[in-house]
């Protein structure tokens, strides 16, 4: 389905454009179907209701992608939970309620494996949101997207008619990510750990807990697909639906893989007093599978292509 309408091409305001899912969405070949509208923070503020609201009502979006709010790994969340909560809770009423009160008909969420609870059974459905505690370690983050999801389902329960559905990722890593250890997440961060281990001729390399923990982490461009192929058929994706790969990997795995990846040839130590998060986190891809996309990326090839942009960045 073409994603043009009449003689232009279909208009999409996306949030979050100069982050890790917003870039590698602007950079997939699909995004020369639309238009795309990718303000910065410094041109659109979306913790300020009114400006959203007039930046709507000036460009007359027909859809919304919402991949902006305040990221981070472990550490981030932990230190500033009061930020995760309500930075996040703000951008997501503010652009989702823009949206709804400007006229769009087409809102497509993008919320994070985290709203699930800590405790909940693998593979996670997405039936099982706000069935349980949630993890402590990103709890601010999680009730955030929980409110952004749980807006987007009331607007369509008052307006079937209203496009207004979530995709809920996996883990994510891939070009443009944030590699610092202080705000990056786990692959990234195993990246640049293990680069400079190389670099530095070090041969023992640390991590966190026992590194029996599972993940499940899809390369960021594959994710980029999918809102695409979404963005162009809003009818047929369910209100909310998993992206994620349907398997998964420990920690220990990642860290072996990176490593085999870089060519770092020395041993872990682990630190079993780090937190470690939840011990699992796998999506069930049901309703993916039922709406027919897979990732095509594999795990090393992701990582390799990732260590590329690492390299050619800058970041080494």
């Amino acid at each position: 389905m073409s994603a043009g309408q009449g003689s232009r091409k279909a208009r999409m305001l996306l949030t979050g454009g100069g982050g890790l899912v917003g870039r590698n969405i602007q950079e997939h070949p699909r995004a020369a179907d639309w238009e795309i509208l990718a303000p910065r923070s410094a041109a659109l503020d979306l913790t300020d209701a009114a400006a959203v609201d007039a930046y709507i009502a000036r460009h007359q979006p027909d859809l919304v992608v919402h991949a902006a709010g305040r990221v981070g790994g472990i550490q981030a969340n932990m230190a500033n939970p009061v930020a995760f909560l309500d930075e996040n809770t703000a951008i997501g009423r503010n652009i989702i309620m823009g949206a709804h009160r400007g006229g769009v008909r087409k809102f497509l969420n993008l919320a994070s494996t985290c709203i699930y609870p800590r405790a909940a059974e693998n593979p996670l459905r997405e039936e099982m949101v706000l069935t349980g505690t949630l993890e402590p370690t990103n709890e601010g983050y999680a009730i955030a997207k929980i409110l952004a999801l749980r807006l987007c389902e009331y607007i369509r329960r008052e307006d079937e008619s209203a496009q207004y559905k979530t995709l809920i990722p996996c883990n994510l890593y891939g070009a443009h990510d944030k590699f610092d250890p202080k705000h990056s997440h786990l692959l990234p961060a195993i990246i640049h750990k293990l680069h400079q281990a190389q670099k530095t001729g070090e041969q023992t390399v640390e991590i966190w807990g026992d590194g029996t923990a599972r993940r499940e982490f899809m390369y960021a461009a594959d994710l980029a697909d999918a809102v695409l192929r979404a963005a162009a058929d809003m009818e047929s994706l369910p209100d909310s639906m998993n992206i994620g790969l349907g398997q998964d990997h420990s920690i220990n795995d990642y860290y072996a893989t990176v490593a085999e990846v870089i060519g770092w040839h020395g041993n872990f130590s682990h630190d079993l007093s780090k937190p470690v998060g939840m011990k699992q986190k796998l999506c069930a891809t049901d309703r993916q599978d039922h709406w027919g996309w897979q990732a095509p990326t594999s795990l090393r090839d992701g990582i390799a292509q990732t260590y590329r942009h690492y390299l050619e960045s800058g970041y080494a």
